[in-house]
């Protein structure tokens, strides 16, 4: 039997705002916007190539606005996701080097693959992750 991994639900306070920055500045397509009465929505979003989705609601989840952390995002190559971001007029800081010695600034010299970040937060403070990853072993 399969089990997949198919929503995250990210806890939002304002349902336009995340909506833009996860399609506009993430590049996320947006599959559906739905109300589901009284006002609240439900707008559910895919990155790029991915099989799971996330979900922003003011409807869904008791969880905190800004709540959840260590969502994990994987890219081939991680200065490029960054530079996409920029280009796109959002900063998400520099890419990091994590390895045995902790984190520190990525140099041009370091093989990313496995160990090559980007941090970052969405408006209301969710916390995530772009890892790097060329080849699994």
């Amino acid at each position: 039997m399969n089990w997949t991994l198919e929503v995250i639900v990210v806890p939002v306070s304002d349902v336009d705002r995340s909506k833009r920055f996860y399609a506009e500045v993430l590049g996320f397509a947006v599959d559906h916007d739905t109300e589901v009465g009284g006002g609240r929505r439900i707008v559910q979003l895919t990155p790029p190539g991915s099989g799971c989705s996330v979900v922003i609601s003011d409807a869904l989840s008791e969880m905190a606005p800004g709540s959840l952390k260590g969502v994990q995002l994987v890219v081939n190559d991680v200065r490029a996701a960054r530079e996409q971001l920029l280009s796109r007029g959002f900063d998400p800081g520099e890419v990091v080097f994590v390895g045995r010695e902790g984190m520190r600034p990525a140099t041009e010299e370091d093989d990313l693959n496995n160990q090559g970040f980007l941090f970052f937060a969405d408006p209301d403070g969710n916390g995530w992750a772009v890892q790097q990853i060329t080849a699994r072993p």
